[in-house]
């Protein structure tokens, strides 16, 4: 990495993660020596957060964000980056804990900021991404679902679900994070089209995606199912503004 663009802060979101998060973050740290790691547990009855408490002891740049119980992957994001703002990050960064997010590639994602994007993507889909052990399903899933995003929406992005993601702090406050209700695939989808149509610069990194190991998968079928509905209605609700913009 070039320089890194300010202050910048990862969030790492957890709910039953305790045999992961050690392991990310020790990577994390290794990868990324001066950015600050804010775990956002959502009280894990795997004692997750007592975990992310014992790793903050030992490391005064990892802090942790105790939330009263599992409220969703968004709400967790958001509560992460309005601690984020409040303490004066410049770049606040979304990550897994379960390893499918490379640390080792989150350089790349704040050179692109570095570089003038107000919000770089670690993407799947673009030359030279992919994914890895992942079953023929998931990724039919995930390459069909961000071609409904880009019918639907008029997105200029290949792959609008993708977690993996570094905003500038000033993108977040122009966009609005406050009034974000959704979660999961959507989340990550209603986040990428506020950037978009508040006319900000995305760049999409070409990632390396790897199924986790250890754990399981939290995505289930209500994810899928409010993404559908929800970008649906996004869709038809800004047709007319498409509409006016090709005139």
């Amino acid at each position: 990495m070039e320089r890194m663009p300010g202050r910048v802060l990862v969030i790492v979101p957890t709910y039953n993660e305790r045999e992961n998060l050690p392991l990310i973050v020790k990577r994390l740290r290794a990868a990324l020596p001066d950015a600050d790691v804010l775990v956002a547990d959502d009280n894990s009855p795997d004692g997750t957060g007592k975990i992310a408490d014992e790793l903050a002891g030992e490391d005064r740049q990892v802090r942790v964000l105790h939330r009263p119980g599992k409220q969703g992957l968004g709400t967790a994001y958001i509560a992460g980056f309005q601690w984020g703002l409040d303490e004066g990050y410049d770049v606040l960064v979304e990550m897994d804990a379960d390893g499918s997010h490379q640390p080792e590639e989150l350089a790349k994602l704040l050179d692109a900021v570095a570089g003038g994007a107000d919000l770089a993507i670690g993407s799947r889909w673009v030359p030279g991404g992919k994914v890895v052990n992942w079953p023929f399903s998931r990724e039919f899933l995930s390459r069909s679902a961000n071609t409904y995003t880009r019918i639907m929406l008029g997105l200029p992005v290949r792959d609008a679900t993708a977690g993996f993601r570094a905003y500038r702090a000033t993108t977040l406050r122009k966009i609005g994070i406050e009034g974000v209700q959704s979660q999961g695939y959507c989340f990550q989808v209603d986040l990428t089209l506020r950037t978009v149509r508040h006319g900000l610069r995305v760049t999409e990194v070409p990632i390396t995606f790897v199924d986790r190991t250890i754990g399981a998968s939290k995505m289930g079928r209500s994810v899928v199912t409010e993404a559908l509905w929800r970008i649906a209605v996004w869709g038809v609700t800004g047709i007319p503004a498409r509409l006016r913009r090709k005139r």
